[in-house]
């Protein structure tokens, strides 16, 4: 394999110097998801030949579940599909909202080619690949515009064919971006590109010149996605993955929304089983309490029964076609794994600090690391791997980099306290943090 680029490498180290998930470059970190890869590249096919998959992950803390859903994001794009991972959140992005879906997912969306702002990349594309189709027309005269208008323009309705059947509102609104942007109207192609995108608040003058009125809703959203899953085969997409993170926190919302939810969640996999999404991949990430607790999945038997997966038995035979996969925890060998790949990433400022990293970050010294962390933490690697890569990356490689004379074996000392872990792991540590822990900015006597 290549060697990865210098910039992704500086983006996956400090993301780690912050102890979060680097938005990209997991795979050259990866450790122990092979196992996973058939059931992963089995939904991605079926989704390429127009039908829709589902798919639940299930993980305690610290087993990984947002750094695999951005792995799968990663493998996804590079297999041509546009990918969007949206957060679920009680209050901003509630599952049972599918208007409110739509939109962060549009916000998120990602394709191979563009990290940010793909949507509007996306539909630049097609109107650019309209318009080059439409030159290519047998006997066209390009030198006339009114003739070259014209075959765009039939061009245009033959392809809005296939999105007005699924939602003709969507559709009406890409012929009046269309017809915007060839009057120069970009204050209306760009009102009703972020309709569009599901945004609220467009006004009604911008949503008038496209014959259409109000804010986009719930059942407006299905459809919607429906025609973004055509725009995107019409662009040489594949299909869309959609990454639903945190599910587990519906378990948090008042009764009502809670059955809510997971009636959406029920009707979303029927909805891609039954075709209404072809191309679409909609992967769930959960604890294990939503998926066999008394507020998550049981409180709905129709969805329990879609998702029910028997993991009485070793997890070395997990089926990675289930409906339903498990993550497990890290292990001591897969620490020192990571430890040697970022040890080998790490962006050194010179061929001598390379050396210097290379001679006393040895594996033992990983393994010390390693040890260390786990057993403050009560012996708990599955909590570790964050800790670890950040003490890593800040205490061992950052400064041996930056000083010639730091020697880890003489200078290091390994300090893990309540300030280090964030709140999943100081639970899961057992440790609290007192109130002697809390700074208390008072004024002078």
């Amino acid at each position: 394999m290549a060697e990865p680029h210098i910039l992704k490498r500086r983006e996956v180290i400090d993301a780690l110097r912050r102890g979060t998930v680097p938005r990209r470059g997991l795979e050259l970190f990866a450790v122990g998801i092979d196992r996973y890869v058939i059931g992963v590249d089995l939904d991605l096919d079926a989704a390429a030949a127009g039908r829709g998959a589902f798919k639940a992950i299930r993980g305690e803390y610290g087993t990984g579940k947002t750094f695999f859903a951005r792995w799968l994001e990663h493998r996804a794009r590079e297999a041509d599909f546009a990918t969007a991972l949206v957060q679920i959140s009680e209050t901003e992005t509630p599952l049972s909202r599918m208007e409110t879906l739509y939109r962060r997912a549009l916000e998120s969306l990602q394709t191979r080619e563009w990290g940010e702002g793909a949507f509007r990349s996306l539909i630049d594309r097609w109107f650019f690949d309209l318009e080059e189709e439409a030159m290519e027309t047998e006997g066209l005269d390009q030198s006339a515009p009114e003739g070259v208008a014209l075959a765009v323009g039939a061009l245009l309705e033959k392809r809005l064919a296939d999105v007005s059947a699924t939602h003709p509102q969507f559709a009406a609104a890409l012929r009046a971006i269309h017809d915007a942007r060839l009057a120069g109207d970009h204050a209306i192609a760009e009102g009703l590109l972020s309709w569009l995108m599901g945004q609220p608040n467009v006004g009604a003058d911008i949503k008038r010149a496209a014959g259409i009125k109000g804010d986009l809703d719930h059942f407006g959203a299905s459809g919607f996605f429906r025609g973004l899953l055509a725009v995107l085969r019409q662009t040489g997409r594949r299909g869309l993955v959609l990454v639903l993170d945190e599910v587990e926190t519906i378990q948090r919302v008042r009764a009502d929304s809670r059955e809510k939810s997971l009636n959406a969640l029920r009707q979303l996999i029927d909805d891609l089983d039954a075709g209404n999404y072809p191309g679409m991949v909609v992967i769930i990430t959960g604890t294990p309490l939503f998926f066999d607790g008394p507020q998550g999945v049981r409180r709905l038997p129709p969805l329990e029964q879609r998702l029910h997966v028997d993991f009485s038995g070793d997890p070395r035979f997990d089926n990675p076609r289930a409906p339903q996969i498990r993550l497990l925890p890290f292990d001591r060998a897969r620490l020192l794994d990571v430890g040697r790949r970022i040890r080998a990433l790490f962006p050194a400022s010179s061929p001598a600090a390379r050396a210097r990293i290379d001679a006393l970050v040895t594996d033992d010294l990983l393994t010390t690391l390693a040890d260390g962390i786990t057993g403050k933490l009560g012996g708990k690697v599955g909590i570790a791997p964050r800790i670890f890569l950040r003490k890593l990356v800040l205490d061992l490689l950052d400064k041996i980099d930056l000083f010639d004379d730091y020697d880890p074996h003489r200078h290091f000392k390994l300090v893990v306290d309540a300030a280090d872990m964030n709140a999943e792991e100081r639970a899961v540590a057992g440790i609290e943090r007192s109130v002697d822990d809390i700074a208390l900015d008072l004024p002078d006597p």
